[in-house]
């Protein structure tokens, strides 16, 4: 276990999935400094169960190694898609070495080796870092997030179809970030996990349709697998490319097109001791929030 007086910064403590694993470190009684860009994010990073907050910005490296001083341990995710990826995330790595932070903790993502996508191809040079340093590591390969539905799910219910700009038969594993949160949390408190690599995803290969079968099963009701038309496609991926380079968004889009995206669940059942969390539970969880009529609710 990490020494009781140790303190952990956590990058990006405010966001949407650095901020599940504060509060899981918290229950295991850690000490968490929670590493925000905005001072008005501090009160809900510590209402989420952090001891501190730091205010600082990743491509400042002067806020980077105040935040840095007394650290024992590191949770490092990248923001999706943020310019200079690499360098950011190998000067993270370096100012961490060099403040004595003992062990390292980096989110990173399923096969990182998929050189035709950036924000896959990003995170190799970042473990490469890490496996350089002299510091303790444990290296998370999440797939992709349960949490990227709830953004479209008030238009799953408003409209009757779920849609993605890529093949309905294209199959994908994912994930709960909340089961990758715990696993983040015994990284970084015990030992168990020192120096490994560990594919993190929930059961199952779903396409677009099986996507789509378990949103209708919840909400009792048909929901459609739909595709964006060409155009509309053009219009997400149209920032970030140049006549030298493709949008990173667009490539990705075209490989999914292609390409499965799939992985397996053996691995995060072991380091949890239980089965992962399912799509079809956070379906239903969606509902229960109370934004979303039910499957009994009159219509």
């Amino acid at each position: 276990m990490s020494k009781s007086n140790s303190t952990i910064l956590a990058i990006g403590a405010a966001g949407k999935f650095a901020g599940l694993v504060v509060p899981e470190l918290a229950r295991r009684g850690a000490k968490v400094r929670g590493l925000v860009r905005d001072a008005d994010q501090g009160k809900s990073v510590i209402k989420n169960g952090a001891a501190e907050v730091a205010v600082g910005n990743l491509k400042d490296r002067a806020s980077l190694n105040a935040a840095l001083k007394g650290i024992d341990s590191v949770f490092y995710i990248a923001p999706a898609f943020i310019p200079n990826e690499v360098a950011i995330g190998k000067g993270m790595v370096e100012a961490a070495e060099k403040a004595g932070v003992r062990r390292f903790v980096f989110s990173s993502v399923i096969d990182p080796i998929i050189g035709a996508l950036e924000n896959h191809a990003a995170k190799g040079p970042v473990e490469e870092a890490i496996l350089s340093s002299n510091m303790e590591y444990t290296l998370l390969h999440p797939t992709l997030f349960f949490q990227n539905y709830a953004e479209g799910w008030p238009k799953v219910v408003k409209t009757g179809s779920y849609v993605e700009p890529w093949s309905a038969e294209t199959r994908f594993s994912r994930v709960d970030y909340r089961d990758v949160a715990e696993v983040a949390a015994i990284a970084l408190t015990e030992e168990r996990l020192l120096f490994g690599t560990f594919e993190l995803c929930a059961e199952g290969h779903l396409n677009r349709k099986d996507v789509t079968a378990l949103m209708s099963e919840v909400l009792g009701r048909k929901i459609e697998a739909a595709s964006l038309s060409p155009d509309q496609t053009a219009k997400i991926t149209k920032s970030g490319g140049t006549k030298k380079k493709q949008s990173p968004i667009k490539a990705m889009f075209d490989w999914y097109d292609a390409h499965d995206l799939v992985g397996n669940a053996i691995i995060l059942r072991a380091i949890l001791g239980r089965e992962p969390r399912t799509l079809r539970a956070y379906f239903e969880e969606l509902v229960g929030r109370g934004d979303v009529p039910s499957p009994t609710a009159k219509r």
